[in-house]
This record gives C-alpha cells, structure tokens and sequence, in this order.
C-alpha cells in the first residue's frame, strides 16, 4: 500500500491508497491524447496552415496564438485550484475531466475549419478564438489528469513508472495523428491545400473524444475511491492569489516552472517552423515528412524506456540535463552544417538527414518528458513539508502552462521572425517550393541556433534544482513522521 495524505487545515492527515492495478493504468494513459495527439501533433499543423495556407500575416498568427497563451495564464491555475479543492462523488479531478471532452472535440474540429472569405481580420478573430478554446478546453481535462497522476502513487520509482505508461500513450497517439495527417489528408501535397484541412480536423476531434472517454470511464471508480480534501471557505478566485503565492514560495517548484518555460517556448519555436524548413529549405516532398515524425516518436520512445533506467544510475535532474544536450545537438549540428555552407541537402538525402536528426531529438525529448514530471511531483511533496497542504494541482497546472507556452511564445516569436525575413504569405504562393538563399539562411538560424540558445539558458536555470534521491528521502521521512503524529 502506498500512502497519500490530503491536508487539513495546516495538518495532514494520513490516509492509504493502494497502488492503481494495471487496467487502471492503462485506462489512465488514454487520456494522454489530449496534449500528445491533439495539442502536440494536431494543433501543430496550425501554424502553417494559417500562414502559408490562409495566406495570414505570421505575425498576426503568432499574435493570435499569444492571446489563447493569456488565457491560459488564468486558466491553467484557476483549473488546478478547483480541482484541488473539489469534492464530489466522482472524485476531485474526473468532474472537470469528464466535462472537458465535448468542448474539446468541438473546438479542434472549428479551429480547422475557418468560413471561407473571412479575409485577414476574420482570418484572425478566428483563430484567437478557437486557440484560446481549445487550450482552455484541453487545460480543463489536462491539469486534473496530470495531477490524478501524481496522486496513484508516492512512491519515488513508482511515478517515473506512472509518467512512462502516460509517455507511451501520447506516443501512440501521436503517431496515430501524423500518420492520419501525413499519409491521408495530407498526402500528394495535400499539406498546402486548404481543403485538406478541416477534414483532419474533425477525425482529429473524434479520435481524442474517444480516448479521453474511455480515459474517464477507465478509471472512475479508483478515481472516486481516492482522498479528497475538505471544502474551504471561498471562492476559487479568492483563494487562488494566497495558493499561487504558497507555490511560487517554493524554490524547487519555481526552478522547474522557470526551466519549463524556457525549454518550451525553444520547442515552440522550432516545431512551428518545421514544416516551413522541410518543404521550403530542405525541399521535402508533404507525404515525406511523416517519416521524420515517425523517426522522431521512436526516439521518443527509446528514451521513454531507457528514462527509468537512466535514472537508476543517476539522479532526474542529470537525465534531463542529458535530454537538454540532445535537443540542443539536434538544432545546431545539421543547421550548423547548412548555414556554414557545408553540408545542404535536399529532397530524400535530406528526409534521410532530418530522420537522424529528429531521431537523436526524440531520445533527449523523451528523457525529458519522463524526468519532469516526476521531479514536479516530487517537488509537491516538498510543498506539503513545507506548508502542510498538497497543490498537485496548481503543480502540474505550473506545468501545463510551460508546455503551453511552446505554442504561445515560441509560435509569437516565430510568426513574428517570417515577417521580419519576409516570408511570402499570399496564398498565390502555395506552389511556392524554395526560397532565396538568403531567406533560406535566416528561416534556418530562426529555426536551429535560436531555439538552442533558449535550451541552454534552461539548463543553467535546472542546475539549480535541489531535490535528489537522498534530499526526497528526507523528504519522505519527515512527512511519515508527520503522519505519525496526526
């Protein structure tokens, strides 16, 4: 039996759960489709949808998208406080969950499917719209998912088991996406055609509204069995400023919060510009480009399975590191070669190039999304030392948000970066299949050496990061003997 305590008051009481039987665990891996399938993969194809598709201005596609990331700056926290204090006969998080799916699959298949004729300012309206929507709406199910996770077990190998089931779920579905994209609505060109579009989007909806029911329905008696913690005076809103405030008073949460969204906005700006290097740089044929994905997601999973056995032999923070030098390699070394005039392949010797490449990316990717999120949940624990409450909520809602930021910042900046290189953006450019080398040089360093120098500054931010296997030992114990004393 693990052990699991829910605060009360300023006193936390102990309270036993056991440990999620396997089903469980599968049925609660479901629900990683929401960010891996539908946030990470579908929304991506956004970006160039809208700018060299639509033919909007990348700057107002970077400005769009920097609005729903506002809105997620509310939302996240609001979304893990309530879930925190929640009480219902299903639990504390599945109500929020349960009530996201309909508005999810809704507004990913609208945000896909612009009326035609809106011209740039409908162009925009729309998509501010339905992006704050569909973050909105996927942060309504997320944040409480995340958080339930930390919940199954508080066990220190344990979560990094948990956090593996959830990898390998997102992967699926993540290759599931591309090659439903790639292979069907994309295919022969279909990537620069506008009515390839809305298609993906509503088999897009239908797939993660599938997954996230069985997600909800999986795992909904174990959910309601587990500790909820008692009502408080208050509304959220009201509540909210103290609980940020108690986070953020934490140096282990505010060192990974900070990493966080660095590493993310760097991803954000290199993911919204693949597409654009691979077609107009690197002259990748659209139906192509799903191998560097697929190339990508079995580095991810080669990592995802050595994550727990690297962290065997050393401690979470020097795997991440280790995933951090990674990324960086990938978006220096072939960028390197390219822009020092070296080294600048096209066509299939450089899908076999990006393949490597993306290959390399994914093993640092998935330390990296294994790593995190069992230090933030071993940074909750610290929280509950220190102030007698646990805040897996607002945690992982601090998590989600960075993550968010990866298509918020990074996609601002990004949108901004082709205008400033003058990218063609008139629709009558969408046979477009190269570029000047002096636009190719530039949509290059935007795309390679700039997201690298972000990685960096986040590895400088995590060397601080203090909580080892020996510093979570003392952890444990003094909240076993805090326990004891209730």
């Amino acid at each position: 039996m693990a052990e699991m305590t829910i605060a009360t008051g300023n006193r936390p009481s102990l309270i036993a759960a056991p440990r999620p039987p396997v089903l469980v665990k599968l049925a609660y891996c479901l629900g990683q489709a929401a960010q891996n399938g539908g946030f990470d993969v579908a929304v991506g194809f956004v970006f160039f949808y809208y700018s060299a598709v639509l033919g909007l201005s990348g700057t107002l596609v970077g400005a769009a998208l920097a609005v729903s990331l506002a809105f997620d700056a509310v939302v996240d926290p609001v979304v893990g406080s309530w879930s925190d204090n929640t009480r219902s006969r299903l639990g504390r998080r599945l109500p929020l969950m349960i009530a996201s799916i309909p508005l999810i699959v809704i507004a990913i298949a609208l945000l896909f499917a612009p009326p035609r004729g809106l011209g740039s300012s409908g162009l925009f309206v729309w998509l501010a719209t339905f992006s704050v929507a569909v973050r909105s709406c996927i942060s309504l199910f997320n944040v409480p998912y995340i958080a339930l996770g930390a919940e199954l077990t508080a066990d220190y190998s344990e979560r990094t088991n948990i956090v593996v089931y959830r990898a390998f779920a997102g992967l699926f579905a993540g290759l599931v996406v591309t090659a439903m994209g790639f292979s069907g609505f994309f295919a022969n060109g279909g990537l620069q055609r506008p009515d390839s579009y809305p298609g993906f989007g509503r088999a897009v909806a239908v797939l993660l509204g599938v997954c996230l029911t069985l997600c909800c329905l999986g795992i909904a008696r174990y959910a309601a069995a587990l500790p909820q913690p008692e009502q408080k005076p208050g509304s959220t809103l009201r509540r909210l400023p103290g609980e940020l405030r108690e986070i953020f008073g934490n140096r282990s949460f505010r060192l990974l919060f900070g990493s966080a969204v660095v590493t993310f906005v760097a991803i954000g700006v290199n993911m919204s510009l693949n597409n654009h290097a691979f077609v107009f740089v690197w002259k990748i044929r659209s139906e192509q480009i799903q191998f560097i994905g697929y190339a990508y997601l079995a580095g991810i999973l080669l990592g995802v399975m050595g994550a727990p056995l690297l962290q065997k032999v050393m401690e979470k923070k020097h795997a991440v590191i280790i995933g951090f030098l990674l990324l960086i390699g990938n978006w220096l070394v072939i960028q390197g070669l390219m822009l020092t005039g070296l080294y600048h392949p096209v066509g299939d010797t450089a899908l076999r190039a990006m393949e490597i490449n993306s290959f390399v990316a994914g093993i640092g990717t998935g330390f990296v999304s294994v790593a995190y999120p069992s230090m933030m949940a071993d940074a909750a624990d610290e929280h509950e030392l220190l102030y007698g409450h646990r805040r897996e909520g607002l945690y992982f809602a601090g998590l989600g948000f960075a993550g968010k930021a990866a298509t918020g910042l990074g996609v601002m900046v990004a949108g901004v970066a082709l205008d400033l290189i003058r990218f063609p953006h008139d629709p009558s450019h969408s046979g477009l299949t190269a570029l000047p080398g002096a636009m190719q040089f530039r949509l290059v360093m935007i795309w390679g050496p700039v997201p690298a120098v972000f990685a960096l500054v986040s590895l400088v931010i995590l060397t601080a990061y203090g909580i080892s296997r020996a510093r979570y030992a003392e952890i444990a114990r003094a909240l076993a003997k805090a326990r004891s004393e209730v």
